[in-house]
């Protein structure tokens, strides 16, 4: 469900786990060492790279303390499995969240909050990303600590800029100036496309850069409007009038061919998780990044996304489980130690004010994004709205098969209805 929001981060996980998915088994709560130690199970997702990172973590921790283990298993369907756990006593203790989860699975009873540890160790709130926080809360009950924060921003080649004679966009207008200009045809080919318009999902990102929301306050969609329109005029003129983009364009260049570093993209939105990549295998890439351009009216807008820690219900050692969880997410220095070894924001504030991120100037357009980045609406239908009535609507319209008013229109119908069925999680 959560394709369109996390297209970049999934991309990621899965080839994790395609890496390193094999092991871990089921990894329930409970034990002893034989020298006392309590033994907790942290189930998660990331095999791979994600595995020996979390691992990093885990042996730091267990080598900080005498009284509690931590072993990690992952999982291939953690969220399957997890709520399979929660029925026959096989629950861990620990799961590495994806935070938009948190409205689906809180109702249902199986996430154990963890407001009365925050008040008793008197930790401070404020100490972490509001948004993030937000979206680890279902009626008013945090359900755990974030983890990571990432959001998009502009990437860009700086070569072509250059040679369109550029400056890196900071409005639409700019953005559409720039990606024509970097746009190449060959006769009917599409050869470099200007501006990267294959993920649907970045729809609530351009809708808050258009003065709108995806939700109205009592939960309503809010697509078909005055800003819904204004984005899809915008990306209409993109792609039939301007010829920046064609759909499937980067689909079409073949496995493991990535558009950006082999130069057949000028310009796409991605994330943090990207760096790493980038600079692995863009060996001739030279690339800059801006925090994400200003609509039509200058106003911002961006997409907050991450994982977090939480503590199942069924979990035989919560109290341990926090300690595990406070030491990770709530320490300055663990929590650069993770931003170090895994290359991801942190959730914990104070560590991101560490040099290691203000002297690298490629965290600054991702930081200040933060600051003005919105988590999804925590609506527990929200994510099936958006995967079931929205994107494929946003789709048909890419595809020039739907105008703007049909689109939006079907896309709101639809989309209430959605959330009108799955207001309530079973």
């Amino acid at each position: 469900m959560k394709k369109a929001w996390m297209m970049g981060m999934a991309a990621v996980l899965v080839l994790a786990m395609l890496a390193g998915c094999g092991g871990g088994g089921s990894g329930a709560s409970g034990g002893k060492t034989a020298d006392g130690k309590t033994v907790l199970t942290l189930w998660g997702d990331w095999g791979g790279d994600g595995q020996a990172q979390i691992q990093t973590m885990l042996d730091a921790f267990n080598k900080s303390q005498d009284k509690i283990q931590v072993k990690y298993a992952v999982q291939q369907d953690v969220i399957t499995k997890f709520l399979t756990s929660a029925t026959n006593g096989q629950t861990p203790d620990i799961v590495f969240w994806d935070r938009w989860r948190t409205a689906l699975y809180a109702p249902k009873n199986v996430l154990h909050s963890v407001d009365e540890y925050i008040e008793r160790d008197g930790l401070n709130r404020e100490d972490f990303y509001s948004e993030a926080l937000k979206e680890l809360t279902y009626q008013d009950k945090l359900y755990g600590l974030p983890l990571t924060v990432d959001t998009r921003a502009l990437f860009y080649n700086k070569k072509m800029l250059a040679e369109a004679g550029m400056e890196p966009p900071k409005t639409w207008d700019d953005l559409e100036t720039a990606a024509k200009a970097m746009t190449k045809w060959n006769g009917n080919k599409l050869t470099t496309a200007g501006m990267s318009l294959g993920d649907p999902g970045l729809f609530s990102m351009y809708i808050q850069q258009a003065g709108g929301s995806m939700l109205t306050e009592d939960n309503k969609v809010n697509v078909n409007t005055d800003a819904g329109k204004e984005v899809l005029n915008f990306w209409g003129r993109l792609m039939n009038e301007d010829k920046v983009y064609k759909v499937g364009f980067e689909e079409g260049l073949g496995e493991g061919a990535d558009a950006f570093v082999t130069g057949k993209v000028a310009m796409l939105y991605t994330g943090p998780w990207m760096l790493s990549t980038y600079d692995k295998y863009g060996k001739d890439l030279e690339y800059g990044i801006v925090p994400p351009v200003t609509g039509p009216n200058g106003d911002k807008g961006g997409n907050m996304g991450g994982f977090g820690l939480v503590i199942p219900q069924g979990s035989k050692h919560p109290d341990e489980a926090w300690e595990f969880i406070k030491w990770w997410t709530a320490n300055k220095d663990n929590a650069l130690l993770w931003a170090k070894t895994s290359q991801n924001i942190p959730g914990f504030r104070p560590a991101v004010e560490d040099p290691y991120f203000s002297e690298d100037e490629r965290w600054k357009p991702f930081l200040e994004a933060l600051e003005f980045a919105k988590v999804r609406p925590t609506h527990p239908g929200y994510s099936v709205m958006e995967e079931n009535a929205l994107i494929p609507n946003l789709e048909l319209f890419l595809q020039n098969k739907q105008s703007v008013d049909d689109t939006l229109q079907k896309a709101q119908t639809e989309g209430d209805k959605q959330l009108a069925e799955n207001a309530t999680v079973q």
